[in-house]
């Protein structure tokens, strides 16, 4: 029982320590002789350590921001305008004409704002990816200092 615990422990550790390290990009070497299960120990101890120095865990994924919304701005802007400009016209003796007015200038419109929301979505994920990055860096370092004060050469 006191073996399948300790098998159990130390499959845990060394499943939780590769999966952390497989998007780190750091390379730990034993220099004092460490084994290889005293290294995914120490491993799996300095990245718990790392995440609480950082709030930063690096199993998590890139925060996605919701895309815009559908084309159908432009065709919904067009539709109102076109309404709108239909029963301009129709005041003023052309309703056709109008609605074709309306038409043009909703559909410019929608268009338009299409336009600065797919810019607006791109700063937002630019801004995101930048946020992850620099906390992973931070993640990197406190892990690193963890592994070279346990007697480890990390690059």
């Amino acid at each position: 029982m006191r073996y399948t615990v300790l098998i159990a422990t130390l499959l845990g550790v060394t499943f939780m320590t590769s999966h952390t390290m497989a998007g780190l990009d750091v390379f730990v070497y034993p220099s004092k002789g460490q084994t290889k299960d005293q290294q995914e120990l120490d491993e799996f101890a300095c990245y718990k350590w790392g995440k609480e120095q950082t709030g930063f865990d690096p199993t998590q994924t890139v925060q996605q921001v919701a895309p815009p919304p559908p084309h159908g701005q432009v065709i919904g802007g067009a539709a109102r305008f076109a309404a709108l400009g239909a029963i301009g016209g129709a005041i003023g003796g052309n309703a056709a004409k109008g609605a074709a007015i309306g038409a043009a200038v909703g559909g410019a419109g929608g268009m338009m704002s299409r336009g600065r929301q797919a810019r607006n979505y791109e700063a937002a994920q630019q801004k995101a990816q930048q946020q992850y990055s620099a906390s992973l860096d931070g993640y990197k370092r406190a892990f690193s200092a963890c592994m070279v004060g346990r007697g480890y050469t990390v690059s």
